[in-house]
């Protein structure tokens, strides 16, 4: 059951990292440079991967509480 837990975190924060990813590009960040900084490509990606890590650790924690709520039943 380790092994399911560890795949399914894994594929739920590159989902995220992905959506956040999509998310920022829609942005068009360079428009609000007149030059835009030959790095700005690798701060969205930081951003994005910054991002979706906090949305899937919050979505992964809900979901571990959500289980754990069973436990109050019993």
């Amino acid at each position: 059951m380790t092994g399911v837990h560890a795949l399914l975190e894994i594929v739920v924060q590159f989902i995220f990292i992905w959506l956040a990813f999509t998310a920022i590009q829609g942005f068009h960040l360079e428009r609000f440079f007149h030059r835009p900084p030959r790095t700005l490509p690798l701060a969205i990606v930081l951003l994005s991967t910054a991002i979706g890590y906090l949305c899937a650790s919050f979505f992964l924690g809900i979901l571990t509480e959500i289980g754990n709520l069973t436990y109050l039943v019993r």
